[in-house]
């Protein structure tokens, strides 16, 4: 009988198509956002903020920093499940990765909808 350990090992097919389709928003949002830069007359205070008042570009940044986090949790996961093997190092390390994450997230919410 195989003993099996429960740390947060998630193989398969979803996770490597998850961080695939991340990298292809991330990908596309990249390009965008240079090409919009770039037809901008002059990159000042005025422009920037501009820019960022329209809420298509808050959304597709968020949608941008959502699947950056989301493809960074799965990386990081698998570099501790590849490499530190006491499970209980590696959950608290995964557990302060994800507050870490969601931290992140709440704060880029806060800089992009906030004052």
């Amino acid at each position: 009988m195989v003993k099996r350990i429960v740390a947060g090992a998630h193989y398969g097919i979803r996770d490597w198509l998850a961080q695939r389709i991340s990298a292809v928003v991330m990908a596309m949002y990249s390009i965008f956002i240079v090409v919009v830069l770039l037809m901008q007359p002059t990159l000042d205070y005025v422009t920037w903020k501009a820019l960022f008042a329209n809420q298509w570009i808050r959304i597709y940044t968020l949608i941008f920093l959502l699947s950056l986090f989301f493809h960074a949790w799965v990386g990081v996961r698998d570099i501790f499940m590849d490499y530190i093997q006491p499970v209980a190092i590696r959950l608290t390390l995964e557990i302060m990765a994800i507050i870490a994450l969601v931290f992140y997230t709440i704060w880029s919410v806060q800089i992009l909808w906030g004052a």
